[in-house]
């Protein structure tokens, strides 16, 4: 725990300047669809409710469920996806979340790879949010977080 808390601080420090940098920490999870369709390795990516920016499922811890769970949860919810969640994360991203109303935070995400079953056009969030399955390749210059660009360029070799 002491080590990981060390590289919580050194991130915090790296991504964010000046007061920034005494932001409360928040933890969430993530989910990383995956499937195969026709032999290609494909992900899944999702818009950001406000900005539309691309995103993978994310949310805060729920309490009662683990972290994967968290995120097989957040799938479902946000892209209408279930599957087999990994009960370890492939990796972590960190950003500053803005709340309206309220001071920004600095969260780190950890990321649980999902290989994909099953996919639903009726789900919770379905009328605020597009998905659009595309190569790793793709989703890593999609995306904004440059941390989350790197477990994209990572997966195929991990999961072969």
């Amino acid at each position: 725990m002491e080590r990981r808390r060390g590289v919580i601080d050194a991130r915090r420090s790296a991504c964010l300047q000046g007061n920034e940098q005494h932001l409360q920490l928040m933890h969430q999870s993530a989910a990383l669809c995956y499937r195969i369709k026709n032999g290609r390795l494909r992900v899944l990516l999702i818009t950001s409710r406000k900005s539309k920016r691309w995103i993978i499922p994310k949310g805060w811890l729920i309490e009662d469920m683990t972290p994967s769970q968290t995120a097989g949860r957040e799938a479902w919810e946000e892209a209408g996806v279930k599957g087999k969640c990994a009960n370890k994360p492939l990796g972590h991203f960190s950003y500053v979340k803005p709340r309206s109303g309220k001071s920004s935070v600095f969260c780190l995400v950890d990321v649980f790879p999902l290989c994909v079953r099953s996919i639903s056009s009726e789900f919770p969030e379905r009328t605020q949010r597009k998905r659009k399955w595309v190569s790793p390749k793709k989703a890593a210059s999609w995306v904004k977080s440059p941390e989350l660009s790197q477990l994209f360029h990572r997966l195929g070799p991990i999961l072969h």
